[in-house]
């Protein structure tokens, strides 16, 4: 289930005559992204928060929702659904504007130095700085190539697992041998809640990518009879009334075998891509945006990059790293923001100013 967003939401071009004025706009709407918002909030620093999926999360959202997450600090243990819906409501306070289901297809710097920002959906902004926490940027899954399938996707044939519920009790199919693919296959054979009629896990060698305990554990269920393992590749369907009734499995010895199934499910990973971001004059190395140690910020300035799309020499690809990049970020912007403030590091223990703009009451300590 998506989390309830309190701050507004505005999803069409026709929501405001004329750009939108703004000091920041985010691009995407992941962990890094909705942190972004938190850190330039305590500056009073309102943002504009574009994303091409339909609801916030990004990645943890997208590809695992429900799988635990340990190292986000003082957390032991959270869901990437769980993490998301936590970030929504520390940034609550900050009343950010959200544009989802949009991606950023122009970006234009005026004579003034600001950003005109314009959206695949027509929304129109004009901006003084851009935060781009697009994670790996646009990420699309890598789909099964066999002609005449998509017509199943979303009914039958499914890239993410969004709600396990609804595959409970259903002869599944699962294809991939990375993390996703060994995670779906043993959680569906073995969580009580949403265990699966069947489980057959199809992977073109015999060889994982995923956690070596986790590829022990299918083995030992399929030992068990628990679950199927078969070395080959979806090479053709079958289909009655309309309806996918089995994957055609053609093994290494050149064999084609019928799997019957009800659900076919795919974990090739993700493609990623910079899409227009590309075309921004942006430096870019391996598909990632340079950018400087001190404030975050491109080869652009005004433009800054936080999170996986950035790369700079000891870059770790960490929620954690991300979330000290924003608020680097966060800094490096006020000059161009507000260059008439001075601006001092606060602490939110001890600070009455945010406390004030957090919204909650200064402690009095006798």
């Amino acid at each position: 289930m998506e989390p309830q967003l309190n701050q507004e939401v505005i999803n069409t071009a026709h929501a405001h005559e004329g750009p939108i004025e703004t000091d920041a706009v985010i691009v995407g709407a992941g962990p890094v992204g909705l942190f972004q918002v938190f850190e330039l909030g305590l500056l009073e620093i309102k943002a504009h928060v574009i994303d091409s999926l339909a609801y916030p999360g990004g990645q943890c959202v997208e590809l695992y929702p429900d799988k635990p997450i340990y190292d986000i600090p003082a957390v032991p243990m959270c869901t990437g659904q769980e993490l998301t819906d936590n970030l929504l409501k520390q940034i609550e306070p900050f009343g950010a504007s959200f544009h989802f289901g949009q991606e950023v297809t122009v970006v234009q710097q005026q004579d003034d130095g600001r950003f005109f920002v314009e959206t695949s959906m027509g929304t129109q902004l004009l901006t003084k700085t851009i935060f781009i926490a697009a994670g790996v940027g646009a990420f699309q899954p890598r789909t099964l190539k066999v002609d005449g399938l998509e017509a199943y996707d979303g009914s039958q044939l499914f890239y993410r697992v969004k709600n396990p519920a609804d595959f409970a009790n259903k002869n599944l199919v699962i294809v991939g041998g990375g993390d996703s693919a060994l995670d779906w296959a043993l959680d569906f054979v073995k969580d009580s809640a949403h265990k699966a009629e069947s489980v057959i896990l199809i992977h073109r060698r015999d060889g994982f990518k995923a956690a070596p305990a986790s590829v022990a554990k299918m083995r030992e269920l399929c030992d068990a009879y628990e679950m199927q393992f078969i070395v080959g590749q979806v090479t053709g369907y079958d289909e009655k009334n309309g309806q996918l009734t089995a994957a055609k499995v053609t093994g290494a010895d050149g064999v084609t075998r019928v799997v019957p199934l009800d659900i076919l499910l795919v974990f090739f990973g993700l493609s990623p891509k910079l899409g227009p971001i590309a075309h921004w004059g942006l430096e870019i190395e391996r598909k990632q945006l340079k950018v400087d140690t001190e404030k975050f910020s491109t080869s652009v300035p005004g433009i800054f990059a936080v999170g996986d799309i950035n790369v700079y020499p000891g870059k770790k690809k960490l929620i954690l790293s991300g979330f000290h990049e924003c608020a680097l970020a966060a800094f490096g912007a006020m000059p161009i923001i507000f260059p008439e403030k001075k601006v001092f590091l606060q602490y939110t223990t001890t600070s009455p100013k945010l406390h004030k703009v957090l919204g909650v009451e200064t402690p009095v300590f006798d």
